[in-house]
């Protein structure tokens, strides 16, 4: 029994051992004892035809066998259990040939030709499913090539199967249409089953190819193959990913009135599709439909709701769901912590955040740097750096290392609250420690450089940006410009501003307005109004505060008539500033200018911009600002601007210029 079960390891290729026996010493003789040998059949020597010779020898070669990958043990043992099947010889003999070298299949063919063999289609089907052949998609595709093009052979539906399988791993599409036309050609001569539409209509799904997908589906039906919850699920999750989100509605009412019911997997991917079109009162409809239909809703199902409610700021919505886990004693894993609260201390509810936090604590879940970065960045924006701090050092005594995010907040932190030496210990200690020094830290700190006076230093560390390859946005250079204007260096604004222009760098509104204002302060007032012209000739949209700029310094200058033709120019633009006329006669009336402050308000009235009363007021709390006591009484108790004098047979409106007695 035990030499039954020996199996013998071919050392020599049949042919070769066949062959050895035609010719010894260089004469002719007959194969003896070989029982493929014929009597009749006289091998010549080989210099009298050698040709006639080969073929001879060929024709008395056994045909080649179909090698399968299991060793077929039933005659020895009556009733082999299928689990302990010990792999063919072959299986390992193959593997070793498909090294993905150039003659790979020249080396297989010659292989097989020579040991007589061929490859079975469920061998093949074997081969593909192997661990050493999934990984190597290119080899699987060579190798499905050449198998294909053995004789009399043709693949079984696993082989395309799992060919397609490996292909949809690593997204190769063009490949797998090309295998797939083949599989529609030889379709009838495969035998579909349940499992295998499964594999197909997962690895379409997942790759977003519907055609392919419904193709599939469509034999199912015409071979009569029963749907299983599986393939449902498979179809739907394919239908959702090409965002055919009706017709994974109506697969799913398809599953509700038929046998096969949804379960929490054809909820969540149906709540998935809607989520990725944003219809997310269908998705919190449908997780109440759980409820109803007795479907328990899973981790899963928050967390794809979570993650939707984060993304559109709701962060009431997360809140809820969180606590919606917590109730139901789900798992909350740290991914929808982290959602919960870096939603939240983005909406700047960092103490609800904290509370969270804490939970999170106490559940026995670490937090991850995102959320330490999150509170401490939410913390540093209300003002309370201390905080944030402590919370930089409790992130340290956990074993997490902050990043260039976390110490850009703090830095950033210090900086706004004039704690200069501070922030650039903290900056020190990124370039010490080898921390990615970003563009965020940079125009923190060079910001906080300027607005301390130290515009030399911002300098250095605005050439250090370029010298390190830190890319100079808009935002950099808008800060650096405000920090050379603010100190009187209009000069070397102006040349970074034409340096913008050059180096492709967008200029903003804001970086006219800088200059605009740095432009009026130094009585440039020409100047700052061509940079306006310029802007609006480049399609830059003027906002609020630009305009105010530019009408505060015209107003300051005498031009307030053009100040008033540019404020009506802008409405054809869509830019309509409230309080334009407000800032203006503030202005005026702030620089002693009391009668073009009149005029103004006299102006905005009779062209009928302003409601009378409102222009008063505005005029009489200017003139308190301004320390005009005197004037803003005698206006509060007078008609002007709202009463009217009788002219004869004509009714006047008292003008705001009789206040000075104009």
């Amino acid at each position: 029994m035990k030499k039954a079960l020996i199996l013998l390891q071919p050392f020599l290729p049949i042919s070769q051992v066949l062959r050895s026996f035609v010719f010894i010493n260089g004469v002719s003789r007959h194969f003896l004892s070989s029982p493929f040998s014929n009597p009749s059949i006289h091998v010549q020597h080989p210099q009298s035809n050698p040709e006639r010779c080969v073929s001879s020898i060929t024709s008395l070669l056994p045909p080649p066998e179909w090698i399968e990958p299991f060793t077929d043990i039933s005659d020895v043992i009556t009733h082999p259990n299928p689990n302990n099947l010990q792999p063919s010889i072959w299986v390992s003999r193959i593997l070793q040939l498909l090294d993905g070298s150039p003659s790979m299949e020249v080396n297989l063919t010659d292989y097989c030709s020579n040991f007589l063999i061929r490859l079975s289609p469920n061998f093949v089907a074997y081969m593909l499913n192997s661990t050493n052949i999934k990984t190597n998609p290119d080899i699987a595709y060579r190798f499905f090539n050449w198998a294909g093009k053995q004789k009399k052979y043709n693949h079984k539906v696993e082989c395309y199967v799992s060919l397609i399988h490996i292909l949809s791993v690593c997204n190769d599409v063009d490949k797998i249409r090309v295998v797939f036309e083949k599989f529609k050609l030889g379709c009838l001569q495969v035998v579909m089953t349940v499992n295998s539409c499964n594999s197909l209509i997962k690895s379409f799904g997942n790759l977003g190819m519907v055609e392919e997908l419904l193709w599939v589906w469509r034999l199912m039906k015409d071979n009569g193959i029963e749907p299983s919850l599986y393939t449902y699920n498979f179809l739907m999750n394919g239908l959702v990913n090409c965002i055919f989100i009706e017709s994974a509605e109506q697969v799913f009412e398809v599953m509700q009135n038929g046998k096969t019911r949804p379960d929490v997997v054809t909820y969540n991917i149906l709540i998935k599709g809607y989520c990725k079109v944003g219809k997310i009162g269908k998705a919190m409809e449908k997780l109440k439909e759980m409820e109803v239909r007795n479907v328990e809703p899973d981790k899963i199902t928050y967390i794809t709701l979570i993650q939707i409610c984060y993304a559109e700021n709701d962060s009431e919505a997360c809140l809820s769901l969180y606590h919606e886990m917590v109730e139901k004693g789900l798992e909350i894993p740290p991914h929808a912590y982290t959602l919960v609260i870096c939603g939240l201390c983005k909406d700047g509810k960092y103490v609800e955040g904290n509370v969270v936090f804490e939970d999170m604590n106490r559940r026995g879940c670490k937090a991850n740097i995102a959320i330490y970065t999150a509170l401490i960045d939410r913390y540093v924006k209300s003002g309370n750096v201390d905080d944030a701090i402590n919370f930089l050092e409790k992130m340290k005594k956990e074993g997490l290392n902050p990043d260039e995010v976390t110490y850009g907040a703090i830095i950033n932190g210090l900086c706004k609250n004039g704690r200069l030496e501070e922030a650039m210990e903290y900056f020190m200690l990124c370039k010490d420690n080898g921390i990615s020094v970003n563009a965020t830290i940079y125009c923190a700190v060079i910001d906080g450089l300027g607005k301390g006076g130290k515009v030399k230093e911002a300098e250095r560390l605005f050439e250090e940006m370029a010298e390190k390859g830190c890319t100079r946005d808009s935002y950099c250079y808008n800060v650096m410009i405000d920090s050379l204007a603010k100190c009187g260096k209009i000069d070397e604004a102006l040349v970074l501003f034409n340096q913008m222009d050059s180096e492709g760098c967008e200029q903003t509104v804001y970086t006219y307005t800088i200059l605009m204002d740095a432009l009026f302060k130094i009585h440039k007032n020409e100047e700052a109004l061509k940079l306006w012209n310029t802007m609006i000739d480049k399609g830059v949209a003027p906002t609020a505060a630009s305009f105010r700029v530019l009408a505060i310094g015209l107003c300051l200058s005498g031009k307030v008539g053009r100040a008033c033709k540019i404020l009506d120019d802008l409405a054809p633009m869509g830019v309509i500033p409230e309080n334009a006329f407000e800032d203006m006669i503030n202005a005026l009336c702030k620089a002693g200018r009391i009668e073009h402050a009149c005029k103004l308000a006299d102006g905005v009235v009779d062209r009928g911009r302003e409601i009378p009363g409102r222009v008063r007021t505005i005029l009489i709390n200017s003139l308190r600002k301004a320390g005009k006591a005197d004037l803003a009484m005698k206006l509060l108790h007078s008609k002007i601007g709202i009463g009217y004098d009788r002219m004869g047979s004509i009714k006047r409106r008292v003008k705001f210029k009789t206040l000075l007695g104009i």
